[in-house]
């Protein structure tokens, strides 16, 4: 009986360690891929406020351009005016 006992004990045991280690590499490999996401998350976070920068910029710009035609126009009015008279 003790060397049934003594066998099966070695059998659970090498389950076992075959069991952390490949848990073990398993673990390596989602670590790896969590901080490639963290990552790609970063970038992509990046990119939202660049784009958010952008189209801030478009905004603002979209703004001045009536301003800037209104302008143009009262110049060219006066530059009319002043060839006439």
């Amino acid at each position: 009986m003790e060397a049934a006992a003594q066998t099966l004990l070695i059998i659970v045991s090498s389950i076992l360690s075959v069991f952390l280690i490949i848990l073990s590499v398993t673990a390596i490999y989602v670590i790896r891929a969590v901080k490639k996401v963290n990552q790609m998350a970063d970038r992509a976070e990046h990119m939202a406020e660049s784009v958010e920068n952008a189209a801030e910029a478009v905004k603002n710009t979209a703004f001045a351009i009536p301003l800037v035609r209104l302008i143009g126009k009262v110049v060219k009015v006066a530059q009319k005016r002043s060839k006439k008279g």
